[in-house]
């Protein structure tokens, strides 16, 4: 088995963006792939570490905004 990783979501050679949805869960997605209805780019593009430090500050609380209320 290859320890190549498969997954364009994991590749970290890739460029990638944040896209957050109506509930304000994030999403680390890469660049070339479309973004899904109901989501929008709020950061990137940028490198996968550059990303997932966004994420660590921006998304402090994982739990959807509908069930924090």
């Amino acid at each position: 088995m290859s320890d190549t990783s498969t997954n364009p979501f994991d590749n970290e050679s890739l460029t990638f963006s944040v896209l957050v949805n109506d509930l304000n869960q994030h999403s680390l997605w890469p660049e070339f792939a479309v973004i899904p209805l109901g989501w929008e780019s709020v950061f990137g593009p940028a490198s996968h570490a550059e990303c997932l430090v966004f994420i660590d500050q921006h998304w402090t609380d994982i739990r959807p905004v509908s069930r924090t209320a």
